[in-house]
């Protein structure tokens, strides 16, 4: 009786994935179209005045995008750490506080009555000054620790709410009013005299960023294996940390606080490109970032017809993308 031989069935061909330079021209693309759109279609009145306008609105946008995504993918690597973000260093906390602080010892007027470029200034050097000497004072020691430092960070960062809500709970109703549009994120509010400089800062901040793109990936191999590879681990972490801090600083000062976008375009770039290398992860994290912006905001525009609410959705979302993240993880 011969042996009957059941022929097995022919393998599945191999999905091929696009390479990575396409899927990044992929999204850049995407994210050109979302400006296009935003700047040119559904305009009604002046065109000159509408224009104006949405540039600027497409400017901020920019900026913003630029700065949360850049200065999240770095933070992750140098805290080894993707659930992080700059925001656990108390930015936030530290910007509502100064908010708080001008409204409850000055009133409510002084804050449009402030507002300029000595006071962009002057929040983002406090912001960052806050950071650097963080820094310096945790890492003076032979102890110090970027754990450390993160700890100390939440730790402050509670402190200068608590403080915040205790001073609001003080303030007159229409002050809170008044001081409650400053705690979140406008996007289409911000001075367009503000924007040169902002540019200005996320192009050195980018410039610095890319050159150190190779130094980047081997910080993601740990301390030991960077340092055998012939880079200044402590000196890395300084111009890193400050980077990360100028640029939160100067977004959060622009156009206010926003805890999770970062996090949320970080996430996508990451799982987007399928690689570690830096020079792939930023610039996807950044179209990433305008895509969400500029498409976010011209949906809600032109669909929803509710402009001022793109920040409260984006928080919203990227909340439950957070906790979902961290409880399918289960760990920090």
């Amino acid at each position: 009786m011969s042996e009957t031989r059941i022929a097995a069935p022919p393998a599945a061909p191999a999905r091929r994935s696009l390479p990575v330079a396409a899927r990044l021209a992929v999204a850049g693309t995407i994210a050109a179209t979302a400006v296009v759109c935003y700047l040119f279609l559904f305009i009604q009145g002046s065109f000159d005045f509408a224009f104006e306008r949405r540039l600027t609105v497409i400017g901020t946008m920019a900026v913003v995008a630029f700065a949360h995504a850049v200065g999240t993918v770095v933070f992750q690597t140098i805290t080894h750490n993707r659930i992080l973000t700059p925001s656990i260093m108390g930015f936030d906390a530290v910007y509502i506080l100064m908010q708080t602080l001008l409204v409850a010892f000055f009133g409510g007027s002084v804050l449009a009555a402030t507002d300029g470029m000595p006071k962009l200034l002057t929040q983002t050097l406090l912001m960052v000054c806050f950071t650097m000497l963080l820094f310096r004072w945790l890492f003076s020691g032979r102890g110090g620790s970027i754990h450390v430092m993160l700890l100390v960070g939440v730790v402050l960062g509670l402190a200068f709410r608590s403080v915040s809500d205790f001073l609001q709970r003080m303030l007159s109703p229409s002050e809170y009013d008044v001081l409650s549009t400053r705690l979140f994120g406008r996007l289409t509010s911000a001075e367009a005299s503000y924007l040169p400089l902002a540019a200005a800062v996320c192009l050195i901040a980018g410039a610095v960023v890319w050159y150190r793109c190779h130094r980047l990936d081997a910080l993601l191999l740990g301390r030991d294996a960077a340092t055998n590879l012939g880079i200044d681990h402590k000196r890395e972490l300084t111009v890193m940390l400050l980077v990360v801090s100028l640029l939160i600083a100067m977004s959060t000062a622009l156009a206010g606080p926003m805890t999770f976008f970062g996090f949320v375009t970080a996430m996508l770039a990451y799982q987007m490109t399928g690689t570690h290398r830096h020079a792939a992860v930023l610039p996807m994290a950044f179209f990433i970032g305008v895509i969400t912006l500029v498409g976010g905001q011209f949906v809600l525009e032109h669909v929803f017809y509710a402009s001022g609410m793109l920040t409260v959705v984006i928080e919203f979302l990227g909340g439950a993308v957070f906790l979902l993240h961290l409880l399918r993880k289960g760990t920090l």
